[in-house]
């Protein structure tokens, strides 16, 4: 009967009005006065029971009344990584020419962002704006919308609630935990030479002369460094050299298994690994990219991140197949793939590891129960 009450109390706060305390008291006193008076017939309970029920009337028509003419509008949220604070900035502007007095606003964030933020205001005047900057910290990550934010009021007398809901999209990119790595042998070993080459390719593009492939003529946003000033003399034209090009062999891939056969406490440790190897490879100036069985090849700081914000485990379902080369394949504890490329590395998470799991290959195993950072820093086992 109780969670029947609460929810019925609800729907007409966010719908019409509920009396609060007072005005629940009020109502009360009202239809008690205007009985006697009906009771004995006297004027002066009439007038009473009057002045009561026009009190009640103006309680019950200004609260709705006063949430009109509010319009809100968020900003964009910065995405953040577990256990960052989490800042949201709402705008609440008064489109009309009176006053808008005490206003309670609550933003109806997922339950992941722990109390649901409150705050009150005294008053936003005429053709003005009040801006509400609140911080919270999320707990898990995720991808996180949620559509509305609650205006509340109880002006002017404080008898009668009021809640409407006011449409303010809101859309919070929560990244994994990163960990800060030292020093990481398996993106050192795969990425050794492959980051060798790649820093002799940035060198070559950023130089102004030497190992030039060949000459073309100039295109609009070409750098002028490029301009090779004695072929254009002779031709009347202005020519660019080409450089090498950066191939796409030298790219340090971390591969994370998306399988349905994960626990829940190894799948997060697994995420919090691929990102921690993810931001150590971009630190170590290193081309390095994240491979999803969903999703292919991702590179973008962001759009790797984001993917691993969102993914979950789930049946298998590969859209597409191992790339050609030397990847980090992180899965738990059994079997690698029988594809996967020649010279990977293995990172695999289980308490136990099985004889049928031992593959000739390096392979790094996680125990929950030592802390993440000290393991992936640790040196690689040759099974």
């Amino acid at each position: 009967m109780i969670r029947l009450g609460k929810s019925w109390g609800t729907w007409l706060e966010t719908h019409w009005v509920v009396p609060a305390y007072a005005g629940g008291v009020l109502l009360g006193l009202t239809i008690a006065f205007f009985g006697a008076a009906v009771n004995t017939m006297s004027g002066w309970l009439y007038a009473i029971s009057g002045v009561m029920l026009a009190i009640l009337l103006i309680s019950i028509w200004a609260p709705p009344r006063s949430l009109k003419g509010i319009q809100v509008h968020r900003e964009p949220i910065r995405p953040i990584s577990v256990g960052e604070p989490l800042a949201v900035k709402v705008l609440l502007e008064n489109l009309t020419s009176r006053t808008k007095a005490l206003l309670q606003v609550r933003d109806n964030v997922p339950p992941q962002f722990g109390e649901i933020p409150v705050t009150a205001i005294a008053a936003i005047s005429a053709r003005n704006q009040h801006v509400w900057t609140y911080t919270c910290r999320p707990e898990r990550r995720g991808v996180y919308h949620w559509p509305t934010l609650s205006l509340r009021t109880a002006a002017p007398l404080g008898l009668f609630w009021c809640q409407r809901a006011q449409s303010a999209p809101g859309h919070a990119v929560v990244y994994p935990e990163i960990l800060l790595l030292t020093r990481c042998p398996l993106i050192d070993q795969l990425g050794m030479s492959a980051g060798l080459r790649w820093q002799t390719t940035q060198q070559t593009q950023n130089a102004n002369e030497g190992l030039t492939r060949a000459l073309r003529p100039y295109r609009w946003g070409d750098p002028t460094r490029l301009i090779h000033w004695r072929t254009s003399a002779r031709y009347g034209e202005l020519r660019v050299r080409e450089l090498e090009q950066l191939t796409a062999d030298n790219q340090i891939l971390i591969g994370l298994d998306t399988g349905d056969h994960w626990s829940e406490a190894n799948f997060e440790s697994a995420v919090v690994a691929a990102a921690s190897l993810y931001i150590y490879g971009l630190h170590r100036q290193l081309s390095v990219a994240l491979w999803l069985p969903q999703a292919g090849i991702l590179q973008s700081k962001h759009t790797v991140l984001s993917a691993l914000a969102e993914v979950m485990p789930g049946p298998q379902n590969w859209n597409h197949r191992f790339p050609n080369q030397p990847l980090i394949w992180l899965s738990p504890t059994g079997q690698a793939p029988q594809n996967l490329p020649p010279a990977s590395l293995w990172i695999q998470w289980g308490e136990k590891i099985t004889q049928s799991a031992l593959v000739t290959r390096p392979t790094l195993s996680i125990n929950l129960s030592q802390p993440l950072m000290d393991q992936l820093q640790a040196e690689l086992c040759d099974r």
